[in-house]
């Protein structure tokens, strides 16, 4: 069953290239038809706790490949695809997480998965939507990214897929839906869009999600402001409401704020509805150092909860992230970043380098170093950004990454 599953992908998708090239005329081809997408080859180490091995290793190949077709001036055609083989600890990870996705009813499921002889493999349809540009009205739908807000660390506003910043390469995933944008003047925009419930069986419409925002933008600042209706279904037999507004400002610093605020009557959301993120970025040193800061207030009912059906959330309520970049020329530089938790005082370090070889392609290394106070103390205090989080039987003490990409 899986391997005809995967055979499926595979033709589906060769078809598609197929179809696509066949009939757009090749002056069509020439200009509007393109290609692109990254390779990631990856290779993780460290050192396991709980019930993981003391020393893991896995090996992962990833590819994301994109496709764009111009017709005329009018119509834009867009597709992407994720494909991926992994073994080791990788093949362990992402096999946790297609059961996980499975439970949650999204994401690439578990059975998904071909084996090999040492490794799984999977392909994945990400996007494949159209675009229709007008002289002051655009519409897109299809399998598409509907992003929001400003934030560049959690983005609460963001609703439709929340970020972790330990997870920074992660590519947003798609929801099935649509989107109409006027542009009133040059610095603003209004947009309505809608998608679809979030499981994919329902029929009659319930959970669906509706809204409308709108943009506009000054020399200096920006601001969004957000409003979308979740319909009744199951667990909200009145609906969601969820009501955000973004800032930015670009002064002697960068000034981000990002919030949201999820409202369910039926379970009488208070407070705990809220996710509010604040941060501030500076660079300096004719931009040789790059410094950023982001909290997020985190409520057990809002967009960033691990409580609200978010896999890559948060349990806890007050995090921060901090981050130092330094550049020694165009081509090389390291960071140190890190996640805390306030909460339960833990937090995960993360050291970087990055040097790129040639134009297209990259070394990137990565250490992520998870602490709280059993580390210390060995009193059994587990955090949640810790080696071994609560409820969980496997954990890391540190881990390496090492990763050579390739954009084409």
């Amino acid at each position: 069953m899986k391997k005809v599953c995967g055979c499926s992908y595979t033709v589906f998708f060769f078809l598609m290239i197929m179809i696509l090239t066949s009939v757009i005329p090749l002056s069509a081809q020439d200009s509007g038809f393109k290609v692109s997408g990254i390779l990631d080859s990856s290779v993780t180490a460290g050192a396991g706790t709980g019930d993981a091995p003391d020393f893991f290793i896995g090996i992962e190949e990833y590819a994301n490949l994109r496709i764009q077709a111009r017709i005329r001036d009018r119509a834009v055609f867009y597709g992407a695809f994720n494909f991926i083989a992994a073994s080791g600890t990788s093949a362990q990870a992402a096999s946790a997480m297609g059961a996980l996705n499975t439970a949650a009813g999204w994401g690439l499921a578990g059975s998904a998965y071909v084996a090999g002889e040492n490794y799984i493999a999977a392909m994945e349809l990400e996007r494949l939507y159209f675009r229709l540009n007008g002289k002051y009205i655009d519409a897109e739908a299809g399998l598409m990214r509907l992003a929001f807000g400003y934030g560049q660390v959690f983005g609460p506003t963001d609703f439709l897929n929340p970020r972790n910043p330990l997870v920074p390469d992660a590519r947003p995933r798609a929801i099935l839906g649509g989107a109409l944008y006027y542009y009133p003047a040059d610095t603003g925009k209004i947009f309505a869009f809608g998608a679809a419930p979030r499981d994919p069986f329902t029929s009659n419409g319930g959970g669906a999600r509706v809204g409308l925002s709108g943009d506009w933008h000054w020399d200096r600042a920006s601001i969004q402001a957000l409003y979308a209706f979740e319909t009744p279904h199951d667990e909200a037999d009145q609906g969601i409401h969820r009501m955000g507004l973004s800032l930015k400002a670009d002064v002697e610093v960068g000034i981000t704020a990002d919030m949201l605020y999820t409202y369910n009557r039926e379970a009488g959301t208070g407070i705990e509805g809220l996710a509010a993120a604040a941060g501030i970025d500076y660079s300096f040193w004719e931009g040789r150092f790059y410094v950023l800061a982001e909290y997020l207030y985190s409520g057990s009912a809002s967009s960033t909860s691990t409580d609200n059906g978010n896999l890559g959330g948060f349990s806890r309520q007050n995090y921060l992230f901090a981050q130092i970049l330094y550049r020694f020329s165009e081509y090389t530089n390291v960071s140190l970043g890190c996640l805390s938790s306030f909460d339960d005082i833990s937090f995960t370090p993360i050291l970087g380098a990055s040097h790129e070889l040639f134009q297209g392609f990259n070394l990137d290394l990565s250490c992520r170093v998870p602490l709280d106070r059993s580390v210390f103390q060995d009193n059994g205090e587990r955090g949640t950004l810790g080696p071994l989080p609560p409820g969980a039987g496997e954990g890391s003490r540190f881990a390496f990454t090492l990763k050579a990409r390739l954009r084409f």
